[in-house]
């Protein structure tokens, strides 16, 4: 099975202009495909911007299959590059979700996620958080998953995908000062704990009361992070390999030694 080239998107577009930030998208699908790449990954709230008021962040938020889903779609298929995006997401009555939405490269919509653990007090007064925890789609071969952000800093959440197959674990972040020891320490552990791969992809510098520290990475399943970004804007290309994959897992049996009638009381 071919490798998976995945480029990753550091960027945070224009803030508030959705017109613009899907420009960059047609333009950053362009440069991906160039790569070789076959699979193009945003960051958080990419679509619209993240440090915005509630009732803007509202006023914006679209429905899964609505006219930027769409425009997407028209994106990928035209570059013939999977993007995975992140957007606001208008769910049922006033809800709305921040979310992440996995488009293939024929332009279908693979699969959908609502984060489901809101950070501070911004995030939990614009947004009700999803409950589905492990979300999945099949692209190149490999079982992709979806978290956002705050989600990937719950082991718990990790260890899920891992029992459920996933192979490269998508996470568009809005990851700020002064924790970028999560982009650089926690996100290549939790590859090499899980034994998958973990695409990692930042927004970058100031945006309202935050400061986006950047350094979007690919982790591989070894621990070792071989594609890693600056703190500027940027696109980074890696290889998920199937190949690597097998033999990191052949190699490191955390799964395979799991005793999980001693975790009873996690849950």
């Amino acid at each position: 099975m071919p490798a998976l080239r995945t480029a990753l998107l550091q960027s945070s577009g224009v803030l508030g202009d959705t017109a613009a930030n899907l420009k960059a998208l047609d333009e950053a699908a362009a440069r991906a495909a160039e790569t070789g790449a076959g699979l193009l990954v945003t960051s958080e709230m990419f679509l619209t911007g993240y440090a915005l008021p509630v009732e803007e962040i509202a006023a914006l938020a679209e429905a899964a299959d609505g006219p930027s889903a769409t425009a997407i779609g028209e994106i990928a298929r035209r570059h013939g590059v999977a993007v995975l995006y992140g957007y606001p997401e208008r769910g049922d009555g006033d809800a709305v979700h921040n979310s992440a939405q996995l488009v293939g490269p024929d332009g279908a919509r693979l699969a959908n996620y609502r984060k489901t653990h809101l950070f501070g007090c911004f995030e939990q007064d614009a947004f009700t958080p999803g409950d589905t925890p492990v979300v999945q789609a099949d692209l190149g071969g490999l079982r992709v998953g979806i978290m956002i952000c705050y989600d990937v800093e719950f082991p718990e959440n990790v260890r899920s995908h891992a029992l459920a197959g996933t192979d490269l674990l998508l996470v568009p972040t809005a990851q700020m000062h002064p924790f970028q020891f999560v982009a650089e320490q926690l996100v290549p552990v939790r590859a090499f704990e899980n034994q998958m791969y973990i695409a990692y992809v930042n927004r970058t510098g100031p945006e309202g009361e935050f400061e986006f520290v950047g350094l979007s990475c690919l982790a591989n399943p070894d621990g070792v992070t071989r594609t890693r970004a600056g703190r500027g804007e940027e696109i980074v290309v890696g290889d998920v390999d199937p190949e690597l994959l097998q033999a990191s897992r052949e190699n490191n049996p955390y799964l395979r030694d799991r005793r999980p009638g001693l975790y009873a009381s996690l849950v």
